[in-house]
């Protein structure tokens, strides 16, 4: 299956990161090798991979409703299948890499990731609705998303349901949970602004520690599990002035918005391209929304991670690699049907 991934995330300055893969025939095992026939019939690894990808890769500025925004991406001749992946709160792309190119690995392709000045939950909807009608492309459009990325793939679908063929939600963050403490923290937080500079203030100031001292106090305040990668995404993206500024003002604009009643008649029309994977002990998509969503629109393919990866599946690789794989059979299923 031939695939274009595009990864989308919202951060306040423009930053471009890329991992992208692309092959006619792919295969993987958790050992993360494949072997991949080339025009000469030498079989290529992943070193190969990397250098193959670079020489397609390409950097350009895009105006989208007046925010110049840079897009770093791969194309592919005719591709038959279009991805959008919508990450979750903090957008910070390089927390998604193994999840990324496990993906790419289990449906093949390219990727590209984007990053614009945007903060309002509205807004990046409206951003990203511009965006894909700028994109010539007529390949079938799937849609990803992550915790609160599913929210957004959803009302993308709402607004693309010619063009959009499936939406895929993991772990989605789609109502507000008053049951759980540590939202209840968090909503007050987001709404004063004496909490919400003092916690900013407080994580910029770690920013100006060195780099190995960050990397020591995620270790040790993350764990083992974490992979390296994600390590080194929380010690160059999280301790940030704008970065936390912006994850706590997205927040806000969240629990106001997800307060609503969710749309179950837009769920109920759509159900045949919805699909959802919980998580046993997840706060931000808990299981009586999973139960809720069974009663609301019995039609949406419902699943539940029972692997113990936790919603933050893409700090460790195993994680990434499992839910990509679920969400790569998820989208196979949905075309095939």
């Amino acid at each position: 299956m031939l695939a274009r991934i595009a990864s989308l995330t919202e951060r306040p300055l423009s930053f471009i990161r890329s991992f992208s893969y692309s092959n006619s025939n792919l295969s993987s095992t958790f050992r993360r090798i494949a072997r991949i026939p080339n025009s000469a019939g030498r079989v290529m690894n992943f070193e190969d991979l990397d250098l193959y990808a670079t020489k397609r890769v390409n950097l350009r500025l895009c105006n989208v409703s007046g925010c110049l925004t840079e897009i770093l991406e791969i194309c592919v001749d005719h591709p038959s299948l279009h991805v959008v992946f919508f990450p979750g709160n903090t957008g910070a792309i390089t927390f998604y890499k193994e999840f990324v190119e496990s993906l790419f690995e289990f449906l093949g392709g390219t990727a590209s990731n984007w990053d614009h000045v945007r903060l309002f939950l509205q807004e990046q909807i409206d951003h990203k609705i511009e965006f894909q009608k700028m994109q010539n492309i007529e390949a079938p459009l799937v849609l990803v998303g992550y915790s609160i990325g599913s929210y957004i793939a959803l009302e993308i679908l709402r607004r693309l349901p010619e063009k959009a063929v499936c939406c895929i939600g993991l772990y989605p963050f789609l109502s507000l949970n008053l049951q759980s403490k540590k939202q209840v923290v968090i909503v007050k937080v987001t709404r004063s602004r004496v909490l919400s500079t003092i916690v900013t203030l407080f994580v910029a100031l770690l920013g100006l520690l060195p780099r190995r001292v960050l990397r020591l106090i995620s270790e040790l305040s993350n764990g083992k599990s974490w992979s390296n990668t994600a390590h080194e995404a929380a010690c160059s993206h999280l301790p940030q002035y704008h970065t936390i500024r912006n994850v706590l003002y997205m927040a806000r604009t969240e629990f106001i918005k997800l307060s609503e009643t969710p749309d179950w008649n837009f769920m109920r029309e759509n159900q045949e391209k919805i699909s959802f994977l919980y998580g046993i002990d997840d706060h931000w998509g808990p299981l009586q929304m999973f139960e809720e969503v069974s009663r609301q629109a019995p039609g949406i393919g419902l699943s539940i991670e029972r692997e113990g990866h936790t919603h933050g599946f893409c700090c460790s690789e195993a994680g990434s690699i499992w839910v990509a794989r679920h969400a790569a059979g998820l989208i196979k299923n949905k075309l095939a049907s």
